[in-house]
């Protein structure tokens, strides 16, 4: 790497603390005897200890410290990444943040795969460096045609030439247009990004579209894979990457939507666990009952996600573990076509698929509840003519005597 490509990280999003610029002072001045001097620190542990906090990032007076700019030109392969934000929350951002094996920060400082390295250019929430630097960053990136990775965040505003969202002094769409055109694949992070989400409900004022529709409109054939979720969770994105730097982008098997099949290719329904409370349809009719959720508004049976066994935060929980039926964040058509939540999906814009879904479960109830009739009134029957014989075998007896 050369001094001018590390100028760039480091004032371009290289996120460093100020225990990192502490202990190399340290070293510089040779005053702390427990470690080795600046130029025996390994690379692996220089990263770490980089990533130790996000608060601070290093002074431009490193550059100086003897045996630094070594350390940073003996890095492996590194894989650019662009991430721009445009109509979102930055919750995506943030579910991202909460990786968790491997931390984020073991994604942006280690090599995620052998050799290779995410190095994270360009990100408006958390780089340290702000304005021009922060955009010269990202200019100097996306002038290595093909050799970049694009993640978008948000839905992009259309309308009146995308004026509603804007950054660096001009629309976002734009941006997304410029850098989608020269990177080597687009990543559509949530599902404002993917499909418009939230941004792009009804009556959608500001024209909000997701990344695919935008390079559609815009003959751009950079690939595109859409991770959706409001927010997507870090594993989705995580494991993606990987993926990617591990087999190239055509490891990875997208469905019709765009997702990845790793992750998107079975319905929530499908992998319940309390699937089986639907078979004999047993619905609760309160949020606090264990029973299956879809009479209060659960869009399980037609949304794409492996939520039940992936679980969220740290494989503790997740929406419907929380006695919240699923709102289908992960479809296309979220939020317009899920709404009302609380509503059940038959009644909504997804009545199609969930007539037919409602059917088999009710189906299933009434034969069941058929069943279990027939069994009472045969236990019934059984009993009334156990009865009956007791009579008759008690009359004999006082007969005989």
């Amino acid at each position: 790497m050369s001094m001018l490509a590390f100028e760039r990280l480091l004032f371009g999003g290289v996120f460093v603390s100020e225990k990192l610029e502490r202990r190399l002072f340290m070293k510089q001045q040779n005053k702390d005897p427990s470690v080795a001097i600046l130029g025996e620190i390994s690379r692996r542990d220089f990263l770490k200890l980089s990533a130790g906090s996000v608060a601070a990032v290093l002074g431009a007076r490193l550059l100086s410290m003897p045996g630094f700019t070594d350390l940073i030109e003996a890095s492996v392969a590194e894989i650019p990444v662009i991430w721009i934000q445009a109509g979102s929350c930055s919750g995506c951002s943030v579910s991202v943040l909460n990786a968790v094996n491997p931390y984020i920060n073991n994604v942006i400082v280690d090599e995620v795969v052998p050799g290779k390295h995410v190095s994270l250019r360009y990100h408006p929430t958390v780089m340290a460096a702000a304005g021009d630097k922060a955009i010269k960053a990202m200019n100097e990136t996306a002038k290595n045609k093909g050799g970049f990775i694009l993640v978008a965040e948000g839905a992009f505003s259309t309308k009146d030439g995308g004026i509603y969202c804007e950054f660096a002094e001009k629309p976002a769409v734009e941006h997304l247009i410029e850098l989608g055109q020269n990177a080597l694949a687009t990543i559509a992070i949530g599902t404002c990004a993917a499909f418009g989400g939230i941004p792009a409900a009804k009556p959608n004022p500001t024209g909000c579209e997701g990344v695919q529709q935008i390079f559609s409109h815009n003959g751009i054939a950079t690939p595109v894979i859409n991770i959706p979720g409001c927010p997507t969770h870090p594993d989705w994105f995580v494991g993606t990457v990987a993926s990617v730097l591990i087999g190239g982008l055509e490891s990875v098997e997208v469905d019709s939507q765009g997702r990845p099949k790793a992750f998107f290719a079975n319905l929530i329904h499908d992998m319940c666990p309390r699937r089986r409370y639907y078979d004999v349809g047993k619905f609760a009719t309160k949020l606090s009952e264990p029973y299956c959720l879809y009479a209060l508004g659960c869009k399980g049976p037609v949304t794409h996600a492996d939520c039940p066994t992936r679980l969220w935060n740290n494989g503790n929980t997740w929406c419907i573990g929380c006695n919240h039926p699923c709102i289908g964040c992960t479809e296309p058509d979220f939020p317009d076509k899920e709404s009302p939540f609380f509503q059940k999906a038959a009644s909504t814009g997804v009545a199609a698929a969930n007539k037919w879904v409602e059917g088999v479960g009710l189906g299933v109830g009434v034969a069941t509840a058929a069943g279990v009739a027939t069994h009472l009134a045969m236990t019934g029957a059984s009993g009334r003519l156990k009865k009956k014989a007791e009579a008759k075998e008690a009359e004999a007896k006082e007969g005989e005597s």
